[in-house]
């Protein structure tokens, strides 16, 4: 494989933990998850978003940087490969849905100083589902703070995501897998058909590939 640092990206819900997992197995890779589950504000961000919001994201903007800013060096000589389920730009995407425009600004200025020494991916996966979707994996996977999210809070995100994807493409490899109607933890062929994807080589730029079952392509 050509690439030595993949990052996977997605809405709330989309599977991008899951595939990391599965891409950290498959390539033999260090794997870097996202470390959100004590965070003591999300729940109540999800209970009061406008109280909470700039509390939240400041305190996942200053967890990810910690941890993506130490991998440059600490870079594990065993595995040639590292696969992550989130981008540091992440942070800016979800300030852009929850702050007020003061608020942005002045998160804007932090990111900014962060974003300098931080890895950049050789490849960014970006995993794509309709909003039904995304609220079916949500209630499946049972998380009681999110059991509130809209799927208008959802359509948002992924319009603020798919905005930076376009805005990104001149600066590195995008690839947008869409998922709607599969699901690669279920089905092999799906899975491996993903993987081929992601293993084929590509230039800078934004690439779209529509994943489909092997019952939808015969």
């Amino acid at each position: 494989m050509d690439y030595n640092y993949i990052a996977v990206e997605g809405n709330i819900g989309s599977g991008k933990t899951t595939l990391a997992n599965k891409l950290a197995e498959e390539f033999n890779a260090e794997l870097v998850l996202e470390e959100f589950a004590d965070n003591e504000f999300l729940p109540k961000f999800y209970a009061d978003p406008t109280r909470f919001a700039f509390t939240l994201e400041m305190s996942f903007l200053a967890d990810r940087y910690s941890q993506l800013s130490a991998l440059g060096s600490d870079r594990n000589l065993f595995n040639s490969v590292r696969i992550s389920d989130y981008l540091l730009s992440k942070s800016l995407i979800f300030a852009a849905s929850n702050l007020n425009q003061d608020e942005l600004r002045l998160f804007r200025k932090v990111f900014d100083i962060m974003f300098k020494s931080v890895p950049t991916p050789d490849l960014l996966v970006y995993l794509y589902s309709d909003a039904d979707r995304l609220l079916e994996n949500i209630r499946n996977r049972g998380r009681r703070y999110e059991q509130s999210i809209k799927e208008d809070y959802l359509n948002r995100v992924q319009a603020k995501y798919l905005d930076f994807l376009r805005k990104q493409s001149n600066q590195m490899r995008i690839l947008i897998l869409d998922i709607s109607t599969v699901d690669f933890v279920k089905d092999r062929f799906v899975y491996e058909k993903l993987l081929s994807v992601i293993k084929k080589p590509r230039s800078k730029g934004l690439h779209h590939q529509i994943i489909e079952s092997h019952r939808k392509s015969v």
